[in-house]
């Protein structure tokens, strides 16, 4: 059930007009012709929005609400003090290995300064987005590749941390590192050198606790 249909059962639940009794119509509905209301269960001349029959006044509430509905969550919450729709936590996850299958996405076509076509891929969840991706048609030219390792560990890192801002996935430096190695595509490139230095502190923060483990022995 979505956010309008929620506003409706509320509205209903909140007035008189009793929405479970069945009205009879004769044959299919006229802007002249006079009945009552859905919304407001007044007696005025209907005008069909769906599956609704509502006069004109409901008409406008009708499209504010479909039109700006982060207007009608503030003044619902006014109202009633609680949130229209609750929205659904999703459980964190783990790793990009818990990422659904199959999800939403949109793709964007730019073209960079130097006039070459590239083109974005988002992919979302719930609305959100939780990957990016970047591809060229230039991407076997040999002059780009330094550019597509570089723009695909800006995109990998991106991910991760969309991973973690909107599906709770924690950040550590070996996913870091493990999002690098796979962006570089030959050897001393720059993603094959941040590799190569950060993965020292990676190395640096298992040897702590043996350093620790010795000396606390001695």
């Amino acid at each position: 059930m979505n956010e309008l249909q929620v506003t409706r059962v509320k509205i209903a639940a909140h007035h008189p007009f009793n929405s479970n009794q069945k009205r009879k119509r004769s044959g299919p509905l006229t802007d002249t012709q006079s009945e009552c209301c859905d919304l407001c269960g007044q007696q005025k001349k209907l005008q069909a929005s769906g599956e609704l029959h509502i006069c004109s006044t409901c008409k406008n509430i009708f499209s504010q609400v479909k039109n700006h509905p982060e207007k009608i969550k503030t003044i619902w919450c006014e109202l009633y003090d609680e949130p229209i729709l609750p929205r659904h936590k999703r459980p964190a996850i783990k790793d990009e290995g818990e990422v659904p299958e199959v999800m939403d996405g949109k793709r964007y076509r730019t073209v960079d300064r130097e006039n070459n076509k590239w083109y974005l891929s988002i992919s979302e969840v719930d609305g959100q987005p939780v990957e990016v991706f970047a591809s060229t048609a230039f991407d076997r030219d040999n002059e780009l590749q330094s550019r597509i390792s570089n723009l695909t560990t800006i995109t990998r890192l991106i991910s991760l941390i969309l991973r973690h801002l909107f599906l709770g996935e924690g950040l550590t430096l070996e996913k870091c590192l493990k999002q690098i190695q796979r962006s570089s595509r030959q050897r001393d490139d720059l993603p094959d050198m941040l590799y190569g230095v950060l993965s020292r502190y990676s190395e640096q923060q298992i040897n702590e606790p043996d350093k620790q483990q010795q000396s606390n022995q001695s």
